[in-house]
């Protein structure tokens, strides 16, 4: 009987791919271990198993797999459930959710190698310099990895040699796969076996007499060892004998010690043992029993608390229960920044019970989570991370923990799969039968109306934590003061005089301004022209730290010019301002005070946000100015005062959601003020004072909001009422992207008639020298989604089979919140 096994490939591949195996290997393979498996031309992807059959492929010749990589399988069966879930829904392929998922040193992908075909002679063919050097590398090396090629012909593009060479019968390639994981290994040491009786010892330290400092390392190992009773790492015992590690060699060489390795995890809780829980208010007491009388009957709740409210502090209580019980808990949050802040509030409680995963984490680190999280140790009970973390392989999953659910970082957008983080969640939950806890100060309106509609639980925190009082939010009028001319720069005399007051008295400051950089337009005086991206339709932003002009979109460049460009005289200006501007501008105003910057430029580094946010809790900083990184839920003792520099370029943005996200921004960061006894003040700028979301903001009326905004929703046919699809068509070629997508848009009103809008291009229309256009596809309640998707994947693979649209890039976009 033939065995056949269906993988699944890290590419964009539609279905499964099917190999042929041995009965052996039939036998051993479980669903969910990686193999190695040739595919496409001489290339070997690491794949996931996922069917054995007996049913060869009809179209093509099954090839054998390469290699079996795995003993017992990486991921769970409810993961691979969740997997196809995911890919069905958001209209993409298991292997890309599979690429998402797994930490990239778990995909093994083969490396081209070089070597030389030894019948050829140097004398026998006729060389090019770089054909020589690449040859007499050779001369020294068995093979050469295509690296070293870029290394030795100091250029980028060498492909083409490599080919002209392989054509010659110069070189031949091979692919060879190799591992990517490094597992950490410490070294140890112990005294050799024989020598640890009371005679022995002693004749040994006799025999060194003459050795005093190999003397001393035995004596120290001998104490260290009957002290602690575990293994004692070498650096340890270096350091408590005061020698260095070539004494160690030579007692090792010696066979006096024996060296030992023990592998252990990049990241390991080094604190002491968790500590008790903080008693709660009668408050919390209250909501945290109604969470769990909700949960009961509804598997979500949400939990709407005011900023300051205690929210940490009921999820902490839930966490216990559910570590106490033995299963896991997934704590999601939007921003890296915040989980630093968590962390440490967690390891208080859970200790060693808390991994942490998330993009700063190296591959490797990420990796051992993973492993810890499989093989279900304690130490990976409690995972905090960001939405990444909702792919990992849980197999006993008790509670899911949405934190600052309204947040649109829980969204993917680019590459595939294009998942929520927090509507995926409540799917993974449904296959664990757990429950899930959505919790924010600004919900969503699509969760407040599931929540008012009884669809979830919802819990309502209306008083902050020892009813310290929200904070007094006062709305300055920019137009007024610079007609009064009562502005000093971006700073009207009401911000001064709050700050000044603030810093008299010791206090913190937060301003918030959502745009990095120095200034978003840098403009000629005398002929109106702009720096403009040549990848992107935008204006190059001044970034003053390193007197650039940069584009936020591709990351494009250039040095800040003398001279305009277009005419050539010195009379370049910048228009608007950014972070850089606003903390140069505190530095002249408040010469005495530490300033610092909190946005994408100041934390790219691992412990980037670690170092600004210790320092701030540390009051070593007096005022910070960041973007929207503030906003998340940060919890800062000392912060007196909070200023929004400009709130009308969030309100006035071509988005449907731009009003409900400009209230859910400034009442986040208004909610940074007077965590404390003192009553917090926040002092919003704005040349429209009157607007209905500031005059909500400032009165903290979340359900006026909720009420005119979903009437907004009911009236114009957009989410929560209606979903959306959002189809964007991406290419070089302006006129390519055009009739495609009205080619595209045609089809669609055949079948969803006035539901079709587009398409349009958006207000950025071009980014990376690709044109964009996007068509949105309305869903009444009543249409059934998954036969919606069905008819948009007709049109999309009869778009494809037409020539002229095939090289147009498509990318499909569901619940496009």
């Amino acid at each position: 009987m033939e065995y056949y096994l269906d993988v699944i490939l890290p590419i964009t591949l539609q279905r499964a791919f099917t190999y042929h195996i041995t009965e052996a290997e039939a036998d051993f393979i479980k669903v969910g271990m990686r193999v190695a498996v040739p595919f496409g031309k001489n290339k070997i992807y690491t794949a996931l198993a996922y069917r054995i059959h007996n049913n060869p492929p009809l179209i093509y010749e099954a090839k054998t797999i390469h290699q079996i990589l795995d003993e017992t399988p990486i991921i769970t069966e409810p993961q691979l459930k969740h997997w196809e879930w995911i890919a069905s829904y958001y209209m993409c392929s298991v292997g890309e959710v599979m690429r998402a998922a797994l930490p990239n040193a778990l995909i093994l992908e083969s490396e081209t190698i070089i070597s030389r075909n030894t019948e050829i002679l140097v004398k026998d063919v006729d060389l090019k310099d770089d054909e020589f050097l690449i040859f007499e590398a050779l001369q020294f090396q068995t093979s050469l990895k295509i690296q070293d090629v870029i290394s030795i012909l100091d250029k980028k593009r060498v492909l083409p040699v490599i080919k002209g060479m392989v054509e010659k019968g110069i070189l031949k390639l091979h692919e060879e796969i190799y591992e990517k994981y490094q597992p950490k290994l410490v070294r140890y040491v112990k005294l050799a076996q024989g020598l640890k009786t009371e005679e022995k010892l002693q004749e040994l330290l006799e025999m060194l007499s003459r050795a005093p400092k190999q003397r001393e390392v035995v004596l120290t190992l001998f104490t260290l060892e009957a002290q602690k009773n575990v293994p004692i790492k070498v650096a340890e015992l270096t350091k408590a004998s005061g020698s260095s590690s070539a004494i160690i060699r030579t007692l090792i060489d010696k066979a006096i010690l024996e060296e030992f390795h023990i592998q252990k995890d990049r990241i390991e809780y080094q604190g002491d043992s968790a500590s008790d829980i903080k008693q709660l208010s009668a408050v919390q007491e209250e909501a945290l029993v109604t969470v769990e009388h909700h949960f009961e009957e509804k598997s979500v709740t949400l939990l709407h608390g005011v900023t300051s409210s205690g929210k940490t502090e009921i999820y902490v209580n839930l966490i216990k229960k559910q570590i106490e019980s033995g299963k896991q808990v997934l704590y999601l949050l939007p921003e890296i920044a915040l989980t630093t802040q968590l962390v440490e509030r967690l390891q208080h409680y859970f200790g060693e019970h808390v991994a942490v995963f998330h993009s700063r984490y190296s591959s490797n680190e990420r990796v051992e989570v993973w492993h810890n999280l499989l093989s279900q140790k304690s130490k990976a009970q409690l995972i905090v991370g960001a939405r990444s973390a909702m792919l990992l392989p849980f197999s006993d999953l008790g509670l899911i923990i949405i934190d600052e659910e309204h947040e649109q970082s829980f969204k993917q957008f680019d590459p595939a799969p294009r998942y929520h983080a927090r509507d995926a969640a409540i799917v993974l939950a449904n296959y664990h039968k757990a429950k899930i806890l959505l919790g924010s100060a600004t919900p969503s309106l699509e969760s407040y109306f599931n929540a008012t509609k009884g669809k979830y639980g919802l819990v309502e925190l209306k008083t902050r934590y020892n009813n310290v009082l929200m904070p007094d939010i006062e709305l300055v009028d920019l137009a007024d003061k610079y007609k009064r001319k009562r502005m000093k720069g971006h700073f009207s005399d009401r911000l001064i005089e709050e700050m000044t007051l603030a810093l008299e008295e010791g206090q913190q400051i937060i301003l918030f301004q959502n745009r990095r950089g120095f200034s978003p337009i840098v403009e000629c005086v005398t002929c109106g022209h702009s720096p403009q991206c040549p990848n992107c339709d935008v204006s190059l932003t001044y970034h003053q730290y390193r007197d650039q002009l940069r584009c936020h979109y591709c990351g494009f460049n250039t040095i800040m010019p003398k001279t305009c460009d277009a005419c050539g005289n010195a009379t370049l200006d910048t228009k608007g301002f950014g972070t850089e501007q606003i903390e140069e501008e505190v530095k002249v105003l408040f010469p005495d005070h530490k300033v610092a910057r909190m946005d994408l430029d100041t934390t790219r580094g691992k412990f980037g946000f670690e170092k600004l946010i210790t320092n701030f809790e540390q009051g070593e900083i007096d005022v910070l100015v960041g973007t929207q990184m503030l906003t998340k839920g940060l919890d800062f003792r000392n912060v007196k005062l909070v200023g929004i520099m400009n709130a009308d370029n969030l309100l006035n943005f071509p988005d449907f959601r731009a009003h409900e996200r400009s209230y859910q921004l400034m009442a986040q960061v208004a909610g940074r003020a007077g965590r404390t006894d003192l009553r917090g003040k926040v002092l919003i700028q704005t040349y429209n004072p009157h607007h209905r979301i500031l005059q909500q903001v400032s009165t903290n009326a979340y359900e006026d909001m909720f009420k005119e905004q979903m009437n907004d929703r009911y009236n114009y046919h957009y989410p929560p009422i209606f979903r959306l699809i959002k189809i964007t068509f991406k290419h070089k070629d302006y006129n390519k992207v055009n009739l495609a997508s009205d080619w595209f848009a045609k089809s669609l009103r055949q079948v969803f008639k006035a539901n079709v809008l587009g398409p349009e291009f958006p207000p950025i229309s071009r980014i990376r020298n690709l044109y964009n256009k996007n068509i949105l596809v309305k869903i009444p309640q009543n249409q059934s989604l998954p036969k919606t998707k069905e008819a948009i994947m007709k049109i999309h693979n009869s778009f494809n089979a037409v020539k002229d649209f095939r090289p147009v890039r498509v990318v499909l976009n569901i619940d496009n919140y």
